[in-house]
């Protein structure tokens, strides 16, 4: 069987590296071809990447494709996705074709079987946190992804159930399949631990709630800060010294400007560390040095970081909404995302409860035994035989 897997959310010139989707391909591309040396791969890139970047899917029954004339898209828009990327694939002679975010459009005159993944529909389901113009763009784009697709991929029941109700789509087009975690989050190195709280201005034994995510509203920044804000004042009206932190690691997605001024406005800005994007190798000191970790997103396609912090045994507090309660189970502390005081008495208890965190550390550990890569390319490579 030949399969076709659109890449062009991993090393994306144009748009960056998309965060979720990005990630997602590259995982499950990687344990696809750890299992599956029978099958022959075509991996498409975007044509101005790098052949150097790609080399590490190098494999005998792996070829590399790379969309010609992207730049041609900016005069012929239409023309580009029509002509030049049916003609892409259509040369391949593709079994399958597995689009790994409905963004990558799949060309309208494309005749092949496809599969494509939905991981999040945020867009739609809480369309007032996006600017107009990127909620009509993606809301088109799901639409026409999840109309063409012989097979949709969801990464959980949730988002299966939104892809059913929204587009009216059958349940028995989608399947669910659960996305896995980086391994490299259960390494324990004390030494690079320090080194990157000093990175970001902290000392061991710093006390700090960790946020992981794009600073955009999708993510209840304000109410997040609100609820901080609240968390250190209970601390004055009882006489506590307040030596909390809140460490808002990620990339500066839409609006993020405003939040530094928020902050400042509520009386936090001493307390607020913006890192900006972390790489890889340093999530895993981050979330161990935390005391907790905290996320209450009014929506989540999967909740990666919800999971990422299960496993390296950081207490979570999140949303009790979308995807978070079927992937944290009863590991993490839900509460409600529009409430401010649920939010911030959940800090206070758990600043203040160390057999609680323990608790809840505990059955963190036994949640993440149901997710894993290897699991995941398993369960997408069964689906790819039973289209081909």
């Amino acid at each position: 069987m030949k399969i076709g897997i659109d890449a062009r959310t991993i090393l994306n010139p144009e748009r960056g590296e998309e965060i979720g989707a990005g990630h997602y391909a590259y995982q499950l591309i990687r344990h696809l071809l750890e299992i599956d040396k029978e099958n022959e791969y075509v991996l498409f890139f975007d044509f101005r990447v790098r052949e150097k970047d790609v080399a590490k899917f190098s494999r005998e029954n792996v070829k590399i494709k790379f969309y010609p004339f992207s730049d041609y898209k900016k005069y012929l828009p239409g023309a580009y996705s029509e002509i030049l990327g049916t003609a892409t694939l259509a040369k391949e002679k593709l079994d399958i074709l597995h689009t790994t975010s409905p963004m990558s459009r799949i060309p309208s005159s494309y005749s092949g079987k496809t599969i494509v993944t939905i991981y999040d529909l945020a867009v739609v389901k809480v369309p007032d946190v996006f600017p107009i113009l990127s909620r009509t763009k993606t809301k088109t784009m799901l639409s026409m992804a999840i109309s063409k697709a012989d097979k949709l991929i969801a990464v959980s029941n949730s988002t299966k159930k939104d892809i059913c109700e929204l587009f009216k789509c059958p349940e028995d087009k989608v399947q669910v399949i659960y996305s896995g975690f980086d391994k490299r989050l259960e390494e324990r190195s004390t030494s690079l631990r320090m080194n990157v709280l000093k990175r970001y201005g902290m000392e061991a034994g710093d006390k700090y709630m960790l946020f992981l995510g794009t600073i955009e509203p999708i993510k209840n920044i304000t109410r997040l800060f609100e609820a901080f804000a609240d968390f250190k004042k209970r601390f004055a009206t009882a006489g506590k010294n307040f030596n909390h932190k809140l460490v808002m690691a990620g990339k500066r997605g839409w609006l993020a400007g405003e939040y530094k001024r928020l902050a400042k406005d509520l009386g936090i800005d001493k307390e607020v560390i913006f890192t900006g994007y972390i790489i890889g190798d340093n999530l895993a000191p981050l979330f161990a040095q935390a005391d907790f970790f905290v996320m209450p997103s009014l929506y989540e396609g999967f909740g990666t970081t919800v999971l990422e912090a299960l496993v390296t045994g950081v207490p979570v507090i999140s949303s009790n909404v979308s995807s978070i309660p079927e992937i944290a189970g009863d590991a993490a502390k839900l509460v409600n995302p529009l409430n401010t005081k649920e939010i911030a008495d959940a800090m206070f208890e758990f600043s203040q409860n160390e057999a609680l965190k323990d608790s809840y550390r505990e059955k963190g550990k036994a949640q993440v035994e149901k997710f894993n890569w290897e699991k995941c390319a398993r369960e997408t490579l069964e689906l790819y035989k039973s289209l081909g």
